[in-house]
């Protein structure tokens, strides 16, 4: 099956998801005494953080990649699919603009949420993270079923806003102690979508 130029290069957004988990990764690695189920991922490129310098590299890569690819996205459905589905793919290209740009100027001033102005603005930029994240979900997913071609995809965008949301809900009511496993339910479903999103962009048939 022939690809285009642009399918190609979607692929992007895998790349930018190895990176992220590399920032995980790494990031736990060189910030001692963290506590993962405890304590959310931005702890680990906070100001203060002592894994920032290495977490914020690979964060950084994993940005300018998703960014590229949910871009390219952008382009490559004009015409194709539907019109509620190319909303809902433009409206998840603004909400990784939206975290790459905000969470790049506005990280933690530390662990936690201190309440600095700094952590305020993080705190605005993750509130419109998820409802971007939720409105475009429900878009695609509505715009999968509506071509009758693609309901696969649908399913699936319902099955991670559903872990999302369950995730977003979660950080408000467990414990603190478990805290940063609820986290993890929204972040890494988003994260991982988003390589998805780029896996059927390299599959549609042309």
């Amino acid at each position: 099956m022939n690809k285009n130029r642009v399918q190609w290069l979607a692929l992007m957004g895998v790349v930018g998801t190895i990176f992220y988990f590399l920032h995980v990764i790494l990031g736990e690695i060189n910030y001692p005494g963290y506590h993962p189920l405890a304590q959310a991922v931005s702890d680990l490129t906070a100001a203060t953080a002592p894994s920032r310098e290495i977490a914020s590299a690979c964060s950084t890569v994993y940005a300018f990649f998703t960014v590229a690819a949910c871009t390219l996205l952008c382009v490559f459905y004009q015409g194709r699919v539907n019109k509620v589905f190319r909303l809902g793919i433009y409206l998840f290209a603004i909400m990784e603009w939206t975290s790459a740009v905000g969470y790049t100027l506005f990280p933690l001033s530390g662990s936690g949420y201190a309440g600095t102005f700094q952590d305020v603005m993080h705190m605005v930029v993750t509130a419109f993270v998820v409802l971007l994240s939720i409105a475009s979900m429900i878009l695609i997913a509505v715009g999968c079923f509506k071509s009758k071609v693609h309901k696969q995809l649908g399913i699936f965008t319902l099955a991670v806003l559903g872990i999302m949301t369950l995730g977003s809900i979660a950080t408000g009511v467990v414990p603190l102690g478990y805290f940063g496993f609820a986290e993890r339910l929204s972040v890494y479903s988003v994260v991982m979508y988003s390589a998805a999103l780029s896996l059927f962009t390299f599959r549609y048939p042309i």
